[in-house]
């Protein structure tokens, strides 16, 4: 039982997305050296040095479940990238995405400075989930520009968008930010292994993802954060069960027409939401995950055409 356990302790291997080893890869200087990069769209050799800021937010997983560990670092210019990665869609996730990438902009400068000190910031969220079922691009670069001419207005604010889901079939050529992303979404040693061939930095990313799978209080941590958003998956989609069955019987008992409405509406926008991601070729498996619905009832909507 012991060479079992020992065997199993051996084989096992961290996942990226969860952000407590996300987090610990970016602490490796090489590594972060070569995300950000990626980043910038620039190799790695033009970067001399990628300082890990001390407002790197190292958090108890076991009481703060819903925390967002992000990375900041410092780019020899005084330019700042903050990092995160995000496993779960929540509502106003724009609006937070914004926010915290003003705050980081207007934290650069203390009493009394001149604006002329400000420097570039870009805040990159790499999203285990779809948020923009439209189309078929997995990551994105947005600025501030003018509406009419499309002139850049200021490069100094900067938001990128990596959603892991829509990743395509490997190709040769691919960007290093995609090659990046398939490694975050990397779920096994194998798959590890042929990305650390591609690339001295990939090559550090799995040296450095061994490390941290073989750490005892990092998988004590890793395996509370998996805990933590495993009991508020529960928990959400229990109250959103009961929610719906709440709101319908009392619509059906009180004959609350606002109540009904806002059901209906409900269910429209969740079939909606199903048949969208469905048709972006998403499993009945995925689309549960996003939707935080049981398989029973994916089936039934894309079965059925009706919730």
């Amino acid at each position: 039982m012991k060479q079992i356990t020992n065997a199993l302790k051996n084989d096992f291997i961290m996942h990226p997305t969860n952000d407590v080893c996300f987090s610990g890869l970016m602490e490796d200087p090489i590594v972060r050296k070569g995300f950000c990069a990626a980043v910038l769209r620039i190799p790695p050799d033009e970067i001399l040095n990628v300082e890990l800021l001390p407002t790197h937010l190292h958090r108890d997983y076991a009481n703060d479940k819903l925390g967002v560990l992000d990375v900041l670092v410092c780019l020899p210019d005084g330019s700042q990238i903050n990092l995160e990665m995000q496993v779960k869609d929540f509502e106003f996730w724009d609006e937070r995405a914004l926010f915290y990438l003003g705050k980081m902009f207007t934290g650069q400068l203390r009493s009394g400075e001149d604006y002329e000190n400000l420097k570039k910031c870009i805040h990159v969220s790499i999203l285990d989930f779809v948020h923009f079922p439209e189309d078929q691009r997995c990551f994105r670069t947005l600025h501030f520009r003018d509406d009419d001419t499309g002139e850049l207005y200021s490069n100094k604010l900067e938001l990128q968008i990596l959603e892991l889901r829509k990743l395509p079939p490997e190709i040769k050529t691919e960007e290093d930010i995609v090659r990046w992303m398939r490694f975050f979404n990397g779920k096994s040693r194998e798959e590890f292994e042929n990305m650390a061939m591609t690339s001295e930095y990939l090559g550090a990313a799995y040296e450095a993802l061994q490390k941290l799978s073989a750490d005892d209080q990092k998988r004590i941590e890793y395996e509370a954060r998996e805990k933590a958003l495993r009991d508020h998956n529960a928990l959400m989609n229990s109250a959103k069960r009961r929610g719906h069955l709440e709101g319908w019987e009392e619509g059906i008992a009180e004959g609350r027409k606002e109540g009904m409405k806002e059901g209906v509406h409900a269910g429209i926008k969740l079939v909606r939401r199903v048949d969208g991601l469905h048709a972006k070729g998403l499993t009945n498996e995925q689309i549960a995950q996003e939707c935080m619905i049981s398989l029973e009832e994916v089936s039934e909507i894309l079965g059925t055409g009706h919730f």
